[in-house]
């Protein structure tokens, strides 16, 4: 009984996940086309190694076998793996499954672009003509359809495996509140049938030839379908604060603060400020420049730098930690970017470490049957009521 009394003193809870950062294919992962996958074992094996002493410390070498992250005796966190069992592969999916809402039955997707019939009641509410519609990468689709785009102002509108409806604009053509609000004319009638995981505004800057997307792309998700542990905690007055996409993935639901990030570091720089305050709750934070600068452009050297970048900063988070925080750093899918064939998420296993300063002996958590694992724990943390689905560690921790 002291052992749960003594765990139940966490007064943070600091969530941190590494967006696409998945580490190995899941069983049924042929079945999404990703046989093979495996994003930081292939990259680290593609580069021929990775320099992640502070990950490789905490025991990230312990759940695989990462090339240059070798396995310790004495790892600082717990450590293991963690399957998923909603029906997807995307950021949504994998953010509600970690805060304990397992999606049974997958987002739509459309493979061949979308219905003429969505199309027409799109132009006909927001009052733009739509180009490309059909699965593409984002920085090939405004390569592609970037000067038609200019030249007749028509929103470029694509989709990719996910299930999620993007639509792309040059801020000269179309200001940023203006596609915001046209994303969110489509997110009220993409419901349904039609009901899409994510919209997402895809602004981008520059000339014909060097268009660049900017930093300020927003998800507009659909809400929740069932509670989750952030709706948990607010009811319980507890405080829930969102760094990155949080917000976004979440409809806005079970917040107390959000803040967005512009790239990786300035996210790491927000969790700092938020970690040198006095509060308590939940700080849930997504990093996402490894999947949507790199995972999503195959492009392994930049994801192995942003690993070994993370890495560097690593310890100042450590070192901003309370006697009493909970540090969980996760992800929610994988994005392989070696798999020449594919741009899109990978159906992966996600890594689990789990630090806190008091512990004195850590072991292997395991493999975990499902990411709700990780919201059974939170809510064992704070005394709520167990959710549907996962079973927590918190007892684990010793």
């Amino acid at each position: 009984m002291f052992h749960i009394q003594l765990m139940n003193k966490f007064r943070r809870v600091i969530l941190l996940i590494l967006d696409a950062c998945g580490i190995g294919e899941l069983p049924d992962a042929s079945d999404y086309g990703d046989a093979g996958a495996n994003t930081i074992c292939n990259t680290a094996a593609k580069l021929g190694g990775l320099n992640l002493p502070h990950l490789q410390k905490m025991g990230l070498g312990n759940i695989a076998d990462i090339e240059g992250v070798p396995a310790t005796d004495k790892p600082s966190a717990f450590y293991g793996k963690m399957a998923e069992i909603s029906k997807g592969k995307d950021s949504t999916v994998g953010h509600w499954e970690l805060a304990g809402l397992v999606k049974k039955e997958p987002f739509p997707v459309f493979p061949g672009g979308f219905p003429s019939e969505l199309i027409d009641k799109f132009e006909n509410l927001s009052g733009y003509k739509v180009i490309g519609n059909k699965p593409a990468s984002g920085t090939e689709i405004i390569a592609e359809l970037g000067d038609e785009h200019r030249k007749t102002g028509r929103l470029i509108v694509y989709t990719s495996a996910d299930s999620v409806f993007q639509i792309a604009a040059h801020t000269d053509i179309v200001p940023l509140e203006k596609l915001y609000e046209v994303c969110k004319i489509a997110r009220r009638m993409l419901t349904g049938e039609w009901g899409v995981s994510r919209v997402i505004a895809r602004p981008f800057t520059g000339d014909s030839g060097s268009y660049v997307r900017t930093s300020d792309r927003k998800d507009f998700s659909i809400e929740p379908v069932d509670e989750t542990m952030l709706d948990r905690l607010i009811n319980a007055e507890h405080q829930v604060i969102g760094i990155g996409k949080i917000e976004d993935l979440f409809a806005g639901r079970g917040l107390t603060e959000s803040y967005h990030t512009k790239n990786n570091d300035y996210g790491v720089d927000l969790i700092l400020k938020v970690l040198a305050r006095k509060n308590n709750g939940l700080i849930f934070i997504n990093l996402v420049d490894f999947d949507m600068l790199w995972g999503h452009r195959n492009d392994y050297e930049g994801f192995g730098k942003g690993l070994e970048d993370f890495d560097r900063r690593l310890p100042e988070i450590l070192n901003a930690l309370r006697d009493d925080d909970l540090l969980m750093i996760a992800a929610d899918h994988g994005c392989d970017p070696t798999i020449e064939t594919s741009t899109d998420h990978s159906r992966e296993y996600v890594p689990l470490l789990v630090y806190a300063d008091r512990f004195i002996k850590r072991k292997s958590l395991g493999t975990r049957d499902t990411f709700a694992d990780v919201a059974q724990t939170v809510c064992q943390n704070f005394n709520l009521e167990p959710m549907k689905h996962g079973k927590g560690f918190l007892n684990d921790l010793s």
